[in-house]
C-alpha cells in the first residue's frame, strides 16, 4: 500500500500558521510580480476565484469581500515544506518527495498496522508539528493513492483520510473521479477521451490495452494499469539526475536599461554557480536569454538566446558571470522594453570528472578554495553578503511583491515576537 499526503492549500496554510487571524477568512497568494492567483483558501474558492486569474481582474471582489492578499514567499514555503517532509519520513521506511506540498509514502511493509488509523496519526502529527493541515489517501498503487486523496478532499473532509482497502471502495473512488481529474491525464487527452465517451476513471479501466497504448502511449497504459490496482510505478526515493539549472525572473517593471539587465544576469549566473557547487557539479554550456512582454501588443517584441561553450566545465562564480555577460552582449538589443532574462547551466558533469584543457591557465585548485571561502562566508553571515561588484546590492530588477509576509523561520530578524 502507498499513501499520498497532500498539504491543503499549502501556500495559504503557511501564511495562516504565522497569522492565526487569517483563519476563516478568504486568502489568496499571487505569482511572481503579484500577477496571478496561484493559491486559494477554501473560502476564496467559494467566492468563485479561479486559479490563474490575473489579480487586476478581481480587485473589486478583493475589496468587497475583504480577501487577504499575499505575494509569494518562497523562502517561507520551502522551509515549511522541509519541516513537513521530515516529519513524514519518520512514519515509513521510504518516501518520495513528489512536489513542494505532496509526498508518496511506502506502506508496503506496514500491513500489520491499521492503515486508516496510521493516516489519522500522520494527519494529527503534521498539524501539531507544523500547523499545516494535510489530507491522506491510501491505496494499493500510487495512481489509486492519488484518487484516494482526492476522494478524501471532496467526500471525507471531516476525517481527511481515505483508504481504498477493497474492490468496492476502489470502484467507488473510480466512479467518483472524472476523466479530467485523473492524475497524469492532461487537458488534450482528457478532451479526447470524453469525445470517445469516457466519463470517469471507472470507464477508462475497462478500455482495451491496445486502445489505451494507441491513444495515450505506453505512459498512459502504465497509468491505467495502476488504476486497475496493479503496481507498475515505483517509488522514486532519489531525486532525478539534474539535466540543467535555470535561474530566471521577470523584472519588477519593464526596462530598456542595459545596466539593470546586466545586474540581473550577473546575479542569476551567481545563483547557478552556487547551486552547481552545492551539488558538486560543473556546467559545460551556459545559455543566456532575454525577452519582452509578448502580451503588450503595443510594444515591439523581441526574444533571443545564445549558448556559450565553456573552455573547461566550471562552477566558479567569476567565470560564470563572465560567460553570462558575454552572452548578454550578444543578445541584447537597444530600444526594447525587456520583461525577463535568465541564465541556464547545461551539459552538467560531476566536478571530479572534469576534463581539463592542456592550455587552461586558470589555477583551478586556488579557484576552488576561493569559492569554498565565499560560500562559507555567505552561509555564516547571510545570503550574498559577499558578492562580485557587478552584482550590486540594490537589486534594481527585483520583482514586485507588495504583499510579502516575513521569513518567519529563516531570518532571525523576522521571527514572531510574543507579547506578555
Amino acid at each position: 500500500m502507498y499513501a499520498l499526503v497532500d498539504c491543503n492549500n499549502f501556500y495559504c496554510s503557511c501564511e495562516r500558521v504565522f497569522n492565526p487571524g487569517l483563519k476563516g477568512l478568504p486568502v489568496i497568494v499571487l505569482s511572481n510580480n503579484d500577477g496571478c492567483v496561484i493559491a486559494r483558501s477554501e473560502e476564496a474558492k467559494q467566492l468563485g476565484i479561479a486559479m490563474g486569474t490575473p489579480v487586476y481582474l478581481i480587485q473589486d471582489i478583493i475589496d468587497l469581500k475583504g480577501i487577504r492578499v499575499f505575494s509569494s514567499n518562497y523562502t517561507l514555503y520551502a522551509d515549511m515544506s522541509d519541516r513537513v517532509m521530515r516529519l513524514l519520513a519518520g512514519f515509513v521506511p521510504s518516501i518520495e518527495l513528489y512536489s513542494i506540498d505532496e509526498a508518496f509514502l511506502d506502506m508496503r511493509s506496514l500491513s500489520y498496522q491499521d492503515l486508516p488509523e496510521l493516516g489519522n496519526t500522520i494527519r494529527q502529527k503534521i498539524t501539531q508539528g507544523t500547523g499545516i493541515p494535510v489530507t491522506v489517501g491510501i491505496a494499493p498503487t500510487k495512481a489509486l493513492a492519488k484518487l484516494a486523496n482526492r476522494f478524501a478532499k471532496h467526500w471525507k473532509k471531516a476525517t481527511g483520510v481515505h483508504c481504498l482497502s477493497g474492490d468496492a471502495m476502489i470502484r467507488e473512488a473510480l466512479e467518483a473521479t472524472a476523466v479530467k481529474d485523473i492524475w497524469g491525464i492532461g487537458h488534450q487527452h482528457a478532451a479526447m477521451l470524453m469525445r470517445l465517451g469516457f466519463r470517469t476513471a471507472a470507464d477508462l479501466i475497462r478500455a482495451p490495452d491496445d486502445f489505451i497504448k494507441d491513444k495515450m502511449t505506453v505512459t498512459g497504459l502504465r497509468l491505467v494499469t495502476e488504476l486497475r490496482g496493479v503496481q507498475v510505478l515505483e517509488l522514486e526515493t532519489q531525486p532525478a539526475k539534474r539535466k540543467n539549472i535555470c535561474t530566471s525572473r521577470s523584472f519588477g517593471k519593464l526596462t530598456q536599461d542595459k545596466s539593470i539587465v546586466e545586474e540581473a544576469v550577473a546575479n542569476f549566473a551567481s545563483i547557478c554557480a552556487c547551486k552547481l557547487r552545492e551539488e558538486r557539479l560543473c556546467a559545460t554550456e551556459i545559455v543566456v536569454f532575454v525577452q519582452t512582454n509578448q502580451f503588450r501588443t503595443q510594444d515591439r517584441q523581441y526574444a533571443h538566446s545564445v549558448r556559450l561553450q565553456a573552455e573547461v566545465a566550471t562552477n566558479h562564480t567569476a567565470e560564470f558571470i563572465s560567460y553570462a555577460l558575454k552572452g548578454l552582449d550578444i543578445v541584447f538589443r537597444a530600444g526594447y522594453q525587456y520583461m525577463k532574462c535568465g541564465v541556464i547551466a547545461e551539459q552538467l558533469l560531476p566536478q571530479q570528472q572534469i576534463q581539463y584543457s592542456l592550455f587552461d591557465q586558470e589555477d583551478r585548485q586556488k579557484s576552488g578554495v576561493i569559492m569554498d571561502a565565499l560560500d562559507q562566508l555567505n552561509k555564516s553571515f547571510g545570503k550574498d553578503m559577499v558578492r562580485f561588484a557587478v552584482q550590486r546590492f540594490d537589486r534594481r530588477y527585483r520583482l514586485k511583491a507588495d504583499h510579502l509576509s516575513k521569513r518567519y523561520t529563516t531570518n532571525i530578524n523576522e521571527v514572531l515576537h510574543v507579547k506578555n
